[in-house]
């Protein structure tokens, strides 16, 4: 199994942790978010994981250089930000012969259980499975509705009027035939802004189980820190995906 790990973002809600360190490796609970993300990959048997590199690179190029686990690990460098579905483009190479493969936004704190995932794409085939959660703030997330085939059949950014509380949660499974809908004309060039929206219909959505953190803002890292301090001791119980029906 393979994944991308999106990781080149600039974490200027971060700031001003991120005015030394890439996002990734900001600490919580001690621990860069990279190597809690490694911890997860592995548990859920990721065999090659590409992360993309902009702001501040080489810390992660250290990260990699002296990590020592099972998965293993591609850099690749984007001299100007490509956004999400762009370093998706520039790498289809990656995953070239592969069945399903994840998408993964770094700056995710979760135990969620990715294999359940991946099975939900293989019992639902689908170009893009989006995992999802219950937002507490929907004005700030991608909201979707689902029929009651899961399929997506509504997909706003960021809406100023929600018509649910269904977001994504910055997890998801593709196919290969998501690249018909992978088509930059422009650059940053991003799964929520400019592939998902026309992918109404033809793309689904599931409701993931277990923890869940953006720590994309100091408060986001402040309500990690204080909710991951419980699960440190304890083993990360896989949870089970489920409809949101």
């Amino acid at each position: 199994m393979k994944a991308f790990l999106l990781a080149a973002g600039l974490g200027t809600r971060l700031r001003p942790l991120t005015e030394t360190l890439p996002k990734c490796l900001v600490p919580v609970c001690g621990r860069p978010m990279l190597s809690w993300w490694m911890d997860q990959l592995e548990r859920h048997n990721v065999d090659d994981v590409l992360i993309n590199l902009h702001h501040l690179p080489d810390g992660v190029r250290d990260f990699a250089r002296e990590y020592r686990g099972s998965v293993r690990i591609h850099l690749v460098m984007e001299d100007v930000l490509l956004g999400s579905a762009g370093t998706l483009d520039a790498n289809r190479e990656f995953v070239d012969g592969e069945e399903q493969f994840m998408i993964l936004y770094a700056d995710n704190l979760n135990d969620v259980d990715l294999t359940a995932l991946l099975r939900f794409n293989s019992e639902h085939p689908s170009p893009l499975t989006v995992g999802l959660f219950h937002a507490e703030n929907p004005k700030a997330c991608g909201i979707v509705s689902l029929d009651d085939e899961y399929t997506i059949v509504q997909f706003v950014e960021k809406p100023l009027e929600p018509a649910s509380d269904l977001a994504s949660a910055g997890m998801f499974v593709a196919r290969p035939s998501i690249f018909e809908y992978v088509c930059p004309v422009s650059y940053p060039y991003d799964l929520g802004n400019h592939v998902m929206p026309t992918m109404i219909g033809a793309m689904n959505g599931v409701l993931v189980d277990g923890y869940l953190r953006d720590v994309g803002t100091i408060e986001g890292l402040h309500r990690a820190e204080h909710d991951w301090q419980s699960r440190i001791a304890h083993p990360l119980n896989p949870s089970t995906t489920r409809s949101p029906h």
